[in-house]
């Protein structure tokens, strides 16, 4: 596995590489607030492939955005296409788990010409957003921007954030570790978060459910869907299945397992991915 960094637009990505030079491109972007560590599980089953792994930029080992700018969504697009212009790949696979898998969906149906397939953990699309919010969550969120950053919490040891994370959502020891480790860097007295504090703002605005499902309509690529049992409840299996008819090409399966699966039963996601690569 080889640890490097390619210059985008708007800062630096830290990456992981591994697998084959000669196999298939892909791509794999992380959910929130975890990083390329989410993929390391995966690796060994996934060796026939040349794979890279992002720190998307606020996350690990990347850059933080400047001062005065924001974490939107549509700009991590052109992170990604930045990123597939650095390693000089005119097309991918890409592998997504939750906001990275809703960041591929998206990226599909906006640059299809650069895209060969999804392979998606526990996303179709950006998180549902009931429409009758939206004033409260431009107020939080533009409140909340105006507010001074506090610096990041002192960790006294690397078990302590492990048990943090762990509380926060449902996963396996080991792979909260993974996730932590990557994400720490050691200071005076313990540790620190790598990780941008504006992570954790509020979005200004979010897709509504007509244009998500219409984004969904217009990805030309086959599809993969991996979800977990049970389900989160920001993906019930309701919205999941009614997403999932407005793909042209699309393939579900459901693993019984957390919303970090990938992660916590590697070999059963891995298996189920690349029999789908093994049709496109």
């Amino acid at each position: 596995m080889i640890e490097f960094s390619i210059q985008g637009r708007r800062g630096r990505l830290s990456a992981l590489r591994f697998g084959n030079p000669a196999g298939r491109k892909v791509l794999a972007l992380h959910g929130w607030l975890d990083n390329a560590a989410s993929f390391i599980p995966m690796a060994p089953y996934l060796a026939e492939h040349d794979m890279v792994a992002i720190d998307m930029l606020g996350h690990g080992g990347s850059d933080h955005i400047p001062a005065g700018y924001d974490y939107a969504f549509v700009d991590w697009l052109h992170d990604i296409l930045d990123v597939l212009d650095g390693l000089g790949w005119r097309q991918a696979h890409l592998l997504g788990h939750s906001l990275g898998g809703a960041l591929a969906t998206v990226l599909a149906a906006g640059a299809p010409e650069r895209v060969l397939s999804l392979a998606l953990v526990e996303a179709l699309g950006p998180p549902p957003w009931p429409g009758e919010h939206a004033t409260e969550r431009l107020r939080k969120a533009i409140a909340g921007r105006r507010k001074p950053i506090s610096p990041p919490r002192l960790i006294p040891d690397i078990e302590t954030a492990v048990r943090a994370r762990l509380q926060a959502t449902d996963k396996l020891e080991a792979s909260a570790r993974l996730l932590v480790e990557r994400n720490l860097r050691q200071v005076e007295g313990g540790y620190r978060w790598r990780s941008d504090p504006r992570l954790m703002w509020p979005s200004h605005t979010r897709a509504e459910e007509a244009t998500v499902r219409n984004w969904l309509a217009g990805i030309a690529c086959p599809v993969l869907l991996v979800a977990a049992d049970p389900a989160p409840v920001y993906f019930l299996p309701e919205l999941r299945n009614e997403r999932f008819a407005c793909l042209k090409n699309g393939e579900l399966q459901v693993i019984s397992g957390t919303h970090h699966v990938h992660m916590d039963r590697p070999e059963q996601v891995a298996e189920r991915v690349t029999a789908f690569w093994g049709r496109t």
